[in-house]
């Protein structure tokens, strides 16, 4: 078996992924809402896979990753409604939580994809999509990254005994705008700054990119915290499980397919420039803060 095409280590990987999270989602839902003797975390969970391993087939027939974002933010939309449906939840937390993860989904997946679509490619996947079987395990990495991050939601919307709202869904709300502002601001101030032609080999360093040299993945993470803190209130038991969720973004973010890559992408573009060895030594890798120096004092 070639080492591109690993199929049974990756066979392997992908059995591991789905047992993780079928696990977490039973613990999560045993005690919840359930649909024909199953608990309705288990039955979003499977839909989350079967939406992204049919999304697969065309997208390996055309070795293409143009559409795996919008297929991401997809996944988000339809697994929240029908756990909203499936478990027949009305109460204001589980309403509100849904509709949070809603705008977040659908501003995320549109950013993506039309970035990608800009961009021509995913530079991650110009190897990987060549591979069916490594192709198929990003395509099941994509579903466990829905589910995990839709852990602690996921619990409030399918609980059996919703809890009124209070201090700590507020909190939690409100944390979760704070997080989305820094990232829908992170992502639109470095698109303009990549849409200018005269800057196509400089790096930025000016609005939040001055304070944090990646806002955008702070934000994310501060948002699935605020997700996470408005729906403890309904957890119970073993469902303490779903805080996984905002753990998993962090891991996710800070030791897998985020800031690590990207750090190396621009290490291996810019280091050894004054500039650039500049900013980085005096900007935090994630957490925002602004007080490292003037705003902008850097310019590449």
């Amino acid at each position: 078996m070639s080492s591109k095409n690993p199929l049974p280590a990756i066979a392997i990987q992908t059995t591991v992924a789905v047992l993780v999270v079928v696990a977490v989602v039973w613990a999560c839902g045993r005690d919840g809402v359930a649909r024909w003797r199953v608990p309705v975390t288990i039955l979003v969970a499977a839909l989350a896979f079967l939406i992204n391993w049919i999304a697969f087939v065309p997208a390996f027939a055309m070795r293409t990753e143009r559409f795996y974002d919008l297929i991401g933010g997809l996944t988000y939309l339809s697994v929240t409604a029908f756990a909203l449906l499936a478990a027949g939840a009305t109460d204001t937390r589980a309403l509100i939580l849904a509709g949070l993860i809603a705008i977040w989904a659908t501003r995320l997946g549109l950013f993506l994809f039309r970035r990608v679509h800009a961009d021509g490619g995913d530079g991650r996947f110009d190897e990987v999509k060549q591979s069916g079987s490594r192709f198929f395990f990003a395509w099941t990495l994509q579903a466990v990254w829905v589910v995990l991050t839709l852990a602690a939601a996921l619990t409030a919307i399918t609980a059996a005994h919703p809890t009124p709202v209070g201090a700590w869904f507020v909190v939690g709300v409100a944390v979760w705008v704070l997080g989305f502002a820094i990232e829908v601001v992170a992502d639109r101030q470095k698109r303009a700054f990549r849409s200018n032609p005269d800057r196509k080999t400089e790096f930025i360093c000016t609005g939040l990119w001055a304070w944090s040299r990646h806002p955008n993945y702070f934000g994310e993470i501060v948002l699935w915290i605020g997700i996470a803190i408005a729906a403890a209130p309904t957890f119970r038991g073993l469902e303490w499980i779903a805080l996984v969720s905002p753990v998993f973004v962090i891991v996710l973010l800070t030791r897998g397919s985020g800031v690590p890559i990207l750090e190396k992408r621009a290490d291996a573009r810019w280091g050894g420039q004054p500039e650039y060895e500049r900013y980085k030594a005096r900007t935090p890798v994630l957490i925002l803060w602004p007080w490292t120096g003037r705003r902008g004092d850097v310019e590449a």
